[in-house]
């Protein structure tokens, strides 16, 4: 019996799912790929029904516009697609007089095959591959001018990513000024600036200065700031290395002069042939310093750039350090006494540098030397 209620029970399951609908009628989902190019996020616009705008312009099936190009060419289409596609075109087949029902157009300036795809695009919101390539500028142009930003969009992004090079950007730069393409604007005057050399001897370029002596000019004073900003970034990263350096080794004299390292530290400290690894990167240097310093006969500020050097970092240490009483490190109170005494020129000139460095190692002036030296280890 129950294995009769089981065999009944397995029949009532609902049968497996039949497979998706083939490419013909398959809806393009997320992670799909149209034109040879991922689809970013849900299109609810199947592979059959964009066949159907296509072969409905095509076809021209009750059209009632006449689109003239030049050389006579003539493209029909239908006033209901391309109104709903274009404000523009809207106002001018509204504007417009025919025979009967028909209307017409004219689009001038750019080759046939050119409106074409662009009317096309209008139909199905899509583009070949191919035709970018070949029609990419005219298409922006058209995009632009009869409003139909989707379009303008993917133009833009065609050029951005692989149709943009240093032979054609200086034109593509100029058309993305005139076409309001700030996007695509800018990403021109990047690569300009990063090629410059190479650009400015293209044919574009020369073109330009022909045509528009005045963005030459812009762009050359812009390639000029940027090279300006660019030695001022390298200058402001050496002296940051410089202030981080001073602040390594601020804390390796304090770790000398408290615990001991290698071969330098207290007299009352025992080293151990076993001890462990040094954590402090500038200890090392500082240790030679300290060596030289200690057996050096021309230890007199002035007389030696090595001693000088180590006169220098006591004083900075001296004016890191929150409590001389207890501080280890020599001369630490000499150098407060002293400093009272110091002109104010000089006293700027420290503080700065004293700032600087804080600033840099971000600790807002904290503490941390007199911490460290409340808790030895």
């Amino acid at each position: 019996m129950d294995d009769a209620y089981e065999g009944s029970l397995s029949k009532s399951v609902a049968p497996a799912a039949p497979p998706l609908p083939g490419p013909a009628t398959s809806y393009h989902q997320k992670g799909l790929v149209m034109n040879g190019l991922p689809l970013r996020g849900y299109s609810c616009v199947s592979t059959a029904a964009k066949d159907l705008w296509e072969r409905l312009f095509d076809s021209g099936y009750k059209a009632d516009v006449t689109i003239y190009t030049d050389y006579n060419g003539i493209i029909y289409a239908h006033a209901n697609v391309l109104g709903m596609a274009s404000p523009v075109m809207k106002g001018m087949l509204n504007q417009s007089k025919g025979h009967g029902r028909w209307r017409s157009l004219s689009i001038h300036g750019v080759p046939q095959d050119a409106v074409r795809v662009f009317i096309r695009f209008l139909y199905s919101s899509c583009s070949e591959k191919a035709d970018m390539e070949d029609y990419v500028l005219h298409l922006l142009v058209l995009s632009h001018v009869f409003v139909v930003p989707q379009l303008k969009r993917e133009c833009e992004r065609q050029l951005e990513h692989g149709l943009l090079s240093t032979e054609n950007v200086v034109d593509i730069f100029q058309l993305a000024l005139l076409c309001d393409a700030p996007r695509l604007s800018l990403v021109c005057h990047r690569m300009i600036l990063k090629n410059f050399k190479v650009v400015s001897d293209s044919e574009g370029w020369k073109a330009m200065m022909q045509s528009h002596p005045v963005l030459e000019k812009e762009l050359v004073e812009s390639v000029l700031d940027e090279d300006h900003k660019q030695k001022e970034r390298i200058r402001k990263l050496k002296e940051r290395k410089i202030y981080l350096q001073l602040y390594e080794a601020m804390e390796a004299l304090v770790h000398i002069c408290r615990d001991g390292c290698k071969t330098i530290g207290p007299h009352d400290k025992d080293f151990k042939e076993d001890q462990a690894p040094c954590n402090y990167t500038a200890c090392k240097g500082l240790e030679l310093l300290v060596r030289h310093f200690a057996g050096c006969r021309l230890r007199i500020p002035g007389k030696c750039s090595h001693c000088k050097r180590m006169w220098q970092l006591l004083e900075l240490h001296s004016r890191l350090c929150d409590d001389s009483d207890v501080c280890r490190v020599p001369l630490c109170r000499n150098f407060k006494e002293r400093i009272k005494k110091q002109s104010k020129k000089d006293e700027i000139k420290w503080k700065k540098l004293v700032e600087k460095m804080l600033r840099t190692k971000r600790i807002g002036g904290a503490n941390f030397f007199s911490e460290e030296l409340a808790s030895p280890s």
